[in-house]
Formats: structure tokens, C-alpha cells, sequence
């Protein structure tokens, strides 16, 4: 099979009433056919336990742990039913987006980090009557959480470039509203590559660095170390409309695709002339907003 899939577990707590629920979101993209699946259940606090040690996340019959997925989605209207059985292995170390000393602090509200880049994913898909075997699917575990959603951005992974099979980039492109004022936006970079990290992720250095729109985003990052230039983007038809809860009340939209492109442009300290990297159809790229101005429409 080729495509991309995510698979989601997520506690929401909404401020204004403290309810609390947990979903799982299951999101299929199938490159070769141009087609994706999307899938959502919701279940109350009381039918989800979760545990550190050993990792586990259960949401309803769901359960993500740190070496397999076991779960299905499909009870909220018009959705239908999606099931996996993944077992997850091998792996790296976690990368992290922002810096580390700020994971443990008010800023961003939004955090995010990768907590096993490149594992491997083996097992089966079933939607509907349709089961699809996978085998050694590269993928990521990631994680994220907060107070409330990032007021805009543009997120991207790429887990293995064509040309350099064990490198791993992660970006997100963000803007915050503080009362009726847009801060400009920062662009956060880390960038695995020949067995070294480059974090080029520092806040207060990471202001114009990129432009996007719907559906396309152009970036340029520089260091001591090394310079990188890319973009990342795809058709509208690659990307699912997704509605999202936010904690502090309303509704945002995230457009999500996990067949987009990626070309990179990768200069190190030592080197003489640009590295060209590509993704073929295979990055993640997301867009959160509250804007319709795209003109898709939510299919959960």
C-alpha cells in the first residue's frame, strides 16, 4: 500500500463547561488513487484510562502503547467505521520542536514534540468491508498538547527524504492573537541529517523565515551550521477538512494531508554547494485556522 495515515487519540476538556471527552481520529490518504478516508469516535472521560509506566492511552475499545495501535473509529454520525491493528517498532530519539527549556513553561500554549521519529508500523486496516495489509511502514509517534490551539499555523514532517533515508524534519509555521493584534509569525525548525540534529528552533531567532497559503509554503532557515531552504505543498484534493474543539470555546479547522511534497535545500558548514532532498508524496503538512476562505468544507 502507499499513502500516509494518522492515527489520532485526544483528550479535549472545554473551559467553559469543564466537560470532558476523548476521540479517536483516523485519517487514511491513498496516494496512488488520489482518495482519503476519515473517520472520528467520541467517548466520555469515564470510558478512557491512560498510565505512564507502562505508556498506555485507552479511549474506549481503542489503545495506543508504545509498541502497538489497537483500535477502530466510526460512531459519530455519517462516520463510517475504520479499525487497525498496528504493531509499532524500532525507532530514534525524540525530537524536540521548540526548545527544551520551554516545555516547562507558559510559552507556547501549544507544545509539541516527536517522541519516537522513524518506527516501523506493521499489521492491518480495515474500512468497511476493505482490509489492507502493512508492512514496515515508516512512520512517526508524535504528541502534542495544551490550553488551547496555536490561533494559526502551518505544520510539516517529513520522515525520510528520498535521497537521505534516515533523516527526519519536522516545522510549523505560527502566528498568535494577542487581543485584536497578530504577533508576526515564527518559524521553529529541527532537522535531523546525517546523523546530527540541527535545531534551528529558538523562538526569539525564528521570526520571517516562511510564507503560506493555501496550499503551498516557502521556507528558509540559517545557523552557524548549516542553511536550509524548502517548500512543502500539495493539491486540495490531498488534504481532509477536519473540525477541531477548542479548550478555550469555538471551532477550528485543520486541513490535513499526509501525501504533500517536500523539496529541500540543505547547505552544511563543510560543505561547497546545496543538497537537493525530495518527498514524494508522502509529507505531512497541516493548516489550522478559523478561515473558509479555502473553500473546503468539514468532513468530521
Amino acid at each position: 500500500m502507499s499513502g500516509g495515515m494518522d492515527s489520532l487519540y485526544d483528550f479535549f476538556t472545554e473551559k467553559s463547561s469543564r466537560k470532558s471527552n476523548r476521540r479517536t481520529l483516523g485519517h487514511l490518504f491513498r496516494r496512488k488513487k488520489n482518495t482519503h478516508f476519515v473517520s472520528k469516535s467520541e467517548f466520555p472521560i469515564e470510558k478512557c484510562k491512560f498510565q505512564s509506566i507502562p505508556f498506555s492511552v485507552k479511549i474506549g475499545d481503542s489503545e495506543l502503547s508504545d509498541s502497538y495501535l489497537l483500535g477502530k473509529a466510526g460512531n459519530n454520525k455519517d462516520s463510517e467505521k475504520f479499525f487497525w491493528d498496528l504493531k509499532i517498532s524500532g525507532g530514534s530519539p525524540t525530537l524536540f520542536l521548540f526548545p527544551e527549556n520551554l516545555y516547562e513553561r507558559n510559552f507556547p500554549k501549544a507544545k509539541v514534540l516527536v517522541g519516537n521519529p522513524r518506527v516501523k508500523v506493521s499489521g492491518s486496516l480495515k474500512l468497511g468491508s476493505q482490509e489492507i495489509q502493512v508492512q514496515d511502514w515508516i512512520g512517526s509517534h508524535n504528541h502534542n498538547w495544551g490550553s488551547k490551539h496555536t490561533d494559526q499555523y502551518a505544520w510539516g514532517q517529513v520522515v525520510g527524504f528520498e535521497e537521505e533515508a534516515d533523516s527526519f524534519l519536522e516545522l510549523a509555521t505560527a502566528k498568535l492573537k494577542i487581543g485584536p493584534i497578530w504577533t508576526p509569525s515564527i518559524t521553529p525548525i529541527v532537522f535531523r541529517f546525517k546523523g546530527k540534529d540541527y535545531k534551528l528552533n529558538h523562538p526569539f531567532l525564528s521570526f520571517g523565515r516562511a510564507k503560506y497559503h493555501y496550499f503551498d509554503w516557502n521556507f528558509a532557515a540559517n545557523s552557524s551550521e548549516i542553511q536550509i531552504r524548502g517548500r512543502i505543498h500539495a493539491e486540495p484534493r490531498d488534504f481532509a477538512c477536519l473540525q477541531y474543539r477548542n479548550p478555550p470555546g469555538g471551532w477550528k479547522y485543520c486541513l490535513n494531508s499526509k501525501i504533500a511534497n517536500a523539496e529541500l535545500f540543505v547547505k552544511r558548514k563543510k560543505d561547497l554547494v546545496y543538497t537537493k532532498l525530495t518527498s514524494n508524496r508522502k509529507t505531512a503538512f497541516e493548516i489550522l485556522t478559523d478561515d473558509f476562505s479555502h473553500g473546503m468544507q468539514p468532513e468530521v
